[in-house]
């Protein structure tokens, strides 16, 4: 019999909070029936929800606490004010105690990364964890990391990005050897900062298994699939995201507003309604929602703050891939390779620098 996944959800977390993290664990355990969950939260708010659906509240647990994490609040608020107390914390820690596998929070991003750090700690060599997005592309899906859990990346962080980023591009694309590029201001070998050029060097230098390094890409080459995996910091990441989401948004108001402009434009619409309705899905954000914090020493899901139940049940069944196929010990076996050959003394100034700094730390 196959062991259940288990599921910690922060049922306070995002703008919805139960009404729709229940239903949406609902939804996944209907495709995943192999889960088990454990909700920590208000229980005057959860129950009623389980009560209305029994499959759900016979593989579920609830664990109350009235304490929450406001999506206003500061990171070092979270901390410092109740923090073992409030839902988010509690989720996370259940993943700690090896009482849950995965820990899902629709909850405040800052709050949710600093509380992960904090509770769970680091992946050896790395110093800070990144969000990977999966992103729907011409081609299919692409991971993007890191998009936006820091500001800033040395070469050897970008490394790390890439060795987690293809881990998790192996289990969630089903790629046996991804395709990674740097993001950059120009493809060729001679634009960009020194750390993405060095970054560039130590992954055409380090030959590792199952990563097969592409070069640099350009920001139109994430929506076109040119690689598995994009790679980049946080603040430039976090730029692309909201970009393209802007964008999505963009197109379809235009696309809304063309379609009702007139008659005839009506009537074509009834006559592409299938292919609109196509296009709908693919550009849907729902269907891809649900930011991996990886570089953790367990894993956390971050789902949207305004996912309904089909973006809840999204960012679950992606908690329950990860886990499920043991991302973590992927990406652990694969980061001791790579900085086993970053240890020898031919090592890039700039990841020398960072490791000097560690060591003074």
């Amino acid at each position: 019999m196959i062991k259940p996944v288990r599921i910690a959800l922060d049922a306070m977390g995002g703008d919805h909070g139960p009404d729709m993290i229940v239903p949406g664990a609902a939804r996944a355990l209907e495709r995943r029936p192999d889960m088990e969950f454990i909700f920590f939260g208000d229980e005057a708010l959860i129950r009623p929800h389980l009560d209305a659906c029994p499959p759900l509240a016979a593989v579920s647990a609830v664990r109350h606490t009235t304490v929450a994490v406001r999506m206003d609040d500061k990171p070092s608020q979270a901390l410092r004010a109740g923090r073992r107390a409030s839902s988010m914390w509690l989720a996370i820690e259940a993943v700690k105690k090896n009482q849950a596998d995965v820990a899902v929070s629709a909850g405040n991003t800052g709050a949710l990364m600093a509380m992960a750090k904090t509770c769970l700690r680091t992946m050896p060599n790395i110093d800070r964890p990144a969000i990977a997005a999966i992103w729907p592309t011409i081609r299919g899906r692409t991971i993007v990391l890191d998009v936006g859990a820091s500001i800033g990346a040395d070469a050897q962080h970008l490394v790390d990005l890439a060795i987690m980023g293809c881990a998790m591009a192996r289990i969630v694309l089903g790629v046996e050897r991804p395709s990674v590029g740097l993001l950059n201001i120009g493809v060729e070998e001679i634009k960009g900062i020194e750390e993405v050029k060095t970054a560039s060097r130590l992954l055409r230098q380090a030959a590792l298994p199952n990563l097969d390094y592409f070069g640099f890409v350009e920001g139109g080459d994430i929506g076109k699939g040119t690689v598995d995996v994009v790679v980049t910091e946080g603040f430039a990441g976090n730029i692309a995201l909201k970009t393209a989401e802007g964008t999505a948004n963009q197109m379809a108001q235009y696309l809304r507003e063309e379609l009702g402009r007139d008659l005839m434009s009506k009537i074509g619409y009834l006559f592409a309604r299938r292919a609109f309705a196509a296009l709908k899905a693919k550009m849907d954000p729902r269907n891809v929602n649900g930011g991996v914090l990886l570089g953790l020493e367990g894993v956390v899901i971050k789902s949207h703050g305004g996912s309904d139940i089909l973006g809840t049940a999204v960012a679950i069944e992606i908690g329950y891939t990860i886990a499920r196929h043991e991302l973590l010990g992927r990406i652990r076996a694969t980061l001791a390779l790579s900085h086993e050959g970053q240890s020898q003394p031919s090592k890039a100034p700039a990841a020398g620098e960072t490791e000097a700094a560690r060591s003074s730390s």
